[in-house]
């Protein structure tokens, strides 16, 4: 039979991203681009004094055992958006979960505007994440995810699988958001119940700092009109949104709707 765990193990992708940015006559540039394995990044030139780096997995998806490591900074000053090319699909698991370990870092001055589209997961997929942030006095940070549970335009459902998404941000050190969103085994059961998903398939979770009661008022103004259940909290200033479900392309419009209201205009990647 061979050694089927080791070919296995070498034919898994693996890919880094290392990017920082600083401020320079009033326009962002690169400072240091790392690339490794499946992982690119991309630097077009826009307008104006906000940055766009493009994420792109020539991978073409993600399966099990998979491992993929982000590392963004933005420098005194700097401003900048990371978006990614597409949506990112994650495929059935035989065995090992995929791994996807996010740090971002942000000056005082700087501005982060952490911009990913969908992650899709797809029936048996296992995916672990982990997205770590630390801000510094004075920085900015926007940060929104989506995670949609099958494509239901193919009629795809996601029954079996697992998530573990991790979050945690600091604000100089000190802890300020801790969030860990646990899914196994029976994934459409436990989005089923009332008091979990209620039966949503489409998620998403939006972290804005600073914030205050003022954005939140606004926030929740803004909502107010979605098809998408929708909730804003605020405390340690920050704010976050959750936006809950059953069709994916109904929670994208509304979630761009309240990007676009509350943290300016989304790049043209997200609207195109």
């Amino acid at each position: 039979m061979g050694d089927t765990a080791g070919i296995f193990a070498r034919n898994r992708a693996h890919g880094r991203i290392d990017l920082s940015v600083i401020a320079r006559a009033d326009r962002t540039r690169r400072q240091r681009v790392v690339e490794e394995g499946s992982l690119r990044i991309r630097l077009p030139e826009v307008s104006g004094t906000e940055a766009e780096a493009v994420i792109i997995n020539t991978a073409g998806g993600i399966a099990g055992g998979d491992h993929f490591s982000i590392a963004i900074g933005t420098e005194e000053g700097a401003r900048l958006a990371v978006l990614s090319a597409a949506a990112e699909k994650v495929y059935r698991a035989i065995d090992r979960a995929s791994r996807i370990d996010v740090r971002l870092s942000v000056a005082t001055g700087a501005t982060l505007r952490w911009l990913p589209q969908e992650t899709i997961l797809f029936d048996g997929s296992k995916l672990h994440r982990s997205i770590d942030v630390d801000i510094a006095d004075g920085g900015t940070l926007v940060m929104a995810e989506s995670t949609i549970f099958g494509r239901s335009a193919m009629h795809e459902t996601v029954r079996h699988g697992e998530l573990l998404d991790r979050w945690r941000v600091r604000r100089s050190g000190k802890l300020v958001f801790a969030d860990t969103l646990r899914l196994g085994s029976d994934i459409a059961a436990l989005l089923a119940r009332p008091a979990a998903g209620g039966g949503a398939t489409a998620l998403a979770t939006v972290v804005i700092a600073p914030a205050d009661e003022t954005l939140a008022r606004r926030a929740r103004d803004c909502l107010a009109p979605c098809s998408t259940e929708a909730g804003v909290s605020v405390w340690n200033g920050i704010a976050v949104i959750r936006l809950c479900g059953t069709d994916a392309a109904h929670l994208r419009r509304d979630l761009v709707s309240a990007l676009n209201h509350l943290c300016g205009t989304l790049p043209r990647l997200w609207t195109a």
